[in-house]
């Protein structure tokens, strides 16, 4: 079997991003993860919250990490992988009420941020909710020296990664028909953002 790969982030992270999603995906049944990356928040989230089915989405390359965690025993609520390239059109069968990411936006261009939010628009319905997890800047500024320093080492990987601009979100997810209705602080200087699609924001 597998070795599991295993994210610390994820590990930390978990718990106050599930009493964020308790509130805000109460409502929901079909989740789509994009980026799901190692697993971990789809095997716990989906344990945590039965009333949900979690789709777990990816690049092809990144399948075998996510399998090896469904593979020990996950719920069968939790989907095996789907190769999801955001910059690139959804499946037309695509059918969800509701899409998780979290510490995606900083390693994708903006480019393929803008691209999330357009393939988000289209597969959700009128009040599906889009939650997003990671660093953010507001007006500009970094929230934390320590996030400076995170977005430098960023771009120093890639010039396209780099922490996003809620105004830039914000303004992506208005092209897409959507509108930001909350906003939490997380632990470690990060945020969780809520986008709603429709007249039926709240």
């Amino acid at each position: 079997m597998p070795m599991l790969t295993d994210s610390p982030a994820s590990e930390r992270n978990k718990r106050p991003i599930l009493e964020v999603l308790r509130v805000e995906l109460k409502d929901a049944r079909n989740v789509l993860e994009i980026g799901t990356g190692t697993g971990q928040h789809a095997v716990f989230f989906a344990e945590e919250m039965p009333h949900l089915i979690w789709q777990t989405s990816d690049l092809p390359e990144n399948h075998e990490a996510i399998r090896a965690r469904l593979a020990r025993g996950a719920t069968s609520r939790v989907k095996p992988p789907l190769a999801l390239d955001v910059e690139h059109e959804a499946p037309s069968t695509m059918a969800f009420d509701a899409v998780f990411s979290a510490n995606t936006a900083h390693i994708m261009s903006i480019r393929a941020v803008q691209r999330m939010y357009a393939l988000i628009g289209r597969i959700l319905p009128v009040g599906g909710r889009f939650c997003l997890y990671g660093p953010f800047n507001f007006d500009g500024e970094f929230t934390s020296e320590s996030n400076a320093r995170f977005d430098a080492s960023l771009r120093q990987r890639k010039a396209s990664m780099g922490i996003r601009d809620i105004s830039d979100l914000d303004r992506f997810g208005g092209d897409s028909g959507m509108t930001r209705v909350r906003l939490y602080a997380m632990p470690a200087m990060n945020h969780l953002a809520v986008w709603q699609k429709g007249s039926m924001a709240q």
